[in-house]
């Protein structure tokens, strides 16, 4: 591991509360500055959830899209997009929407899904 993938800890090891940023220094000219910064959720997250919100977000939010980004199924490309929002304290949408169990039935009758995949779609929202 180089050293842009250390990420410090985010909880105190003797209370369990968020710790806060209080030093930022510069490895160039020495630099230091002292004080209270707002720390960064997403930089605490590993490498593999950043590249998948990236993935994600250049595709405009768009499963298929990220689903073919990562070589993975509709569910499996689902189940870690939610294990993320998971980790950034995001409760994933409802049920399904009309709108969207309309797509998925749509996109199941021209045979781009497979049963068990409309299922997935329809059971975790669309």
């Amino acid at each position: 591991m180089n050293r842009s993938e250390h990420r410090p800890p985010r909880t105190c090891p003797v209370c369990g509360e968020l710790l806060h940023v209080t030093r930022l220094s510069c490895h160039s000219c020495g630099t230091e500055l002292s004080g209270d910064f707002e720390t960064c959720e997403f930089c605490a997250m590993g490498r593999e959830d950043r590249d998948l919100l990236k993935i994600f977000l250049g595709s405009r939010g768009n499963m298929k899209a990220l689903e073919r980004q990562l070589g993975v199924s509709y569910p499996t490309a689902r189940a870690r997009l939610d294990s993320v929002l998971a980790k950034l304290g995001i409760e994933p949408g409802g049920g399904p929407t009309q709108e969207g169990s309309l797509e998925v039935l749509q996109a199941l009758a021209r045979g781009e899904v497979n049963v068990e995949e409309a299922a997935a779609r329809l059971d975790s929202g669309g």
